[in-house]
């Protein structure tokens, strides 16, 4: 949300690559049985899969995503982790809001699992808003995941909160969740208000 450097891994607009082609995906099965006597490679695909190289890894059966998003949380300095659980309807979520202390330095963490097949390319995006004018936007890449049983997460990297009289005040997020092939999981908003103090 600050106006700063952003590390290589984020993405804006404009530094978008239009000439990127993602890879066609494959299933699976396909994927474990090719390059089979790759000893190296087997193991990078055991590690890479985890509990998934013995079968097919399904959290939830009525969900035919690869990507379950459970919860996002807000992780800012000297401040216990606050969560916003993701499985709740959308019009809940909405009334959702986190207090940032203007200037504090601060992360967003999204827990997710993976099941069915990998996921290639993952990114968290958001858009963020105030008063109805677009103040800033994020894409950032995660990377390709597995499946897996457990929970897993990743986290954005670290922001600094707008400071300042003008910059106190409540801003709308839209956030989402997306892969290569232009899948979008889940999307949501929320919102942050930035006070003084805490």
């Amino acid at each position: 949300m600050a106006e700063q450097d952003q590390s290589p891994e984020v993405e804006h607009e404009d530094e978008d690559n239009p000439n990127y082609k993602p890879p066609a995906p494959k299933p699976l099965e396909e994927l474990l049985k090719q390059d089979a006597e790759d000893e190296s490679l087997r193991k990078y695909k055991e590690a890479l899969l985890g509990a998934s190289v013995g079968g097919n890894v399904i959290i939830d059966e009525k969900n035919p995503n690869k990507v379950i998003v459970e919860k996002l949380s807000l992780l800012a300095e000297g401040r216990d982790e606050i969560f916003i659980d993701l499985t709740k309807p959308e019009e809940e979520i909405k009334k959702e809001s986190f207090t940032l202390k203007e200037g504090c330095k601060y992360q967003i963490k999204i827990y997710f699992f993976v099941q069915r097949e990998i996921v290639s390319g993952l990114r968290y995006e958001h858009k963020v808003y105030r008063k109805g004018i677009q103040v800033d936007k994020m894409k950032q890449m995660m990377g390709s995941y597995g499946p897996k049983r457990e929970l897993q997460s990743f986290t954005t990297q670290q922001e600094d909160a707008p400071s300042g009289l003008l910059m106190r005040g409540d801003y709308k997020i839209k956030s989402r969740f997306v892969d290569d092939d232009q899948n979008e999981y889940v999307n949501w908003e929320w919102h942050l208000t930035v006070k003084k103090d805490w």
